[in-house]
């Protein structure tokens, strides 16, 4: 007997429609011996991501009193070479412990320079004690198209370095 399974997606914005704007990517691990709450709180903390994310820096949280995101909290970062000033628009955990959602709105630049982008993180239980980390950005702007049509994509790259290194911080490995 085939058991039938569905994954959450995750929920986007209307004007964020992967395919409907200049730049997307997506980046999934699924990894055996860690569960969401192991990985959430290295995310969750913006003064644990220089720690295992190479390519973030300058983080600032709301007034600065604070590295934790929360829902709907204001936060600055250095990323790519662009300050991104970012809002958490979603951050939470169901109530069984099982799927989480983070994600923010961001933009940086200015005039033709400007690029908004969203970047939605899914963390989701799986059977085995495994853990389904799935990130997805998508993007609006001359940047955005700029990044779109380099080979390799510089966004897949950095989205699977930042993967593998919250991975790696959960297990202990960094």
């Amino acid at each position: 007997m085939t058991t039938q399974y569905s994954q959450p997606a995750i929920i986007w914005p209307e004007l964020y429609t992967p395919g409907e704007t200049d730049n997307y990517c997506s980046n999934e691990v699924i990894v055996k011996g860690l569960q969401l709450a192991d990985v959430w709180q290295y995310l969750a903390d913006t003064a644990q991501w220089e720690s295992y994310y190479e390519n973030c820096s300058n983080i600032i949280v709301g007034d600065g009193t604070t590295s934790l995101l929360s829902a709907g909290a204001d936060f600055v970062f250095t990323t790519f070479g662009f300050l991104v000033k970012a809002k958490v628009e979603e951050f939470e955990i169901s109530t069984d412990g099982n799927v989480g959602r983070m994600a923010w709105s961001g933009e940086f630049g200015e005039g033709k320079d400007f690029c908004q982008v969203y970047h939605a993180w899914l963390f989701e239980n799986l059977p085995n004690n495994r853990v389904r980390i799935l990130t997805e950005e998508s993007q609006i702007g001359e940047p955005a198209n700029v990044l779109a049509e380099t080979l390799p994509n510089p966004m897949i790259n950095g989205h699977q370095a930042w993967l593998t290194g919250l991975v790696k911080k959960a297990k202990g490995q960094i």
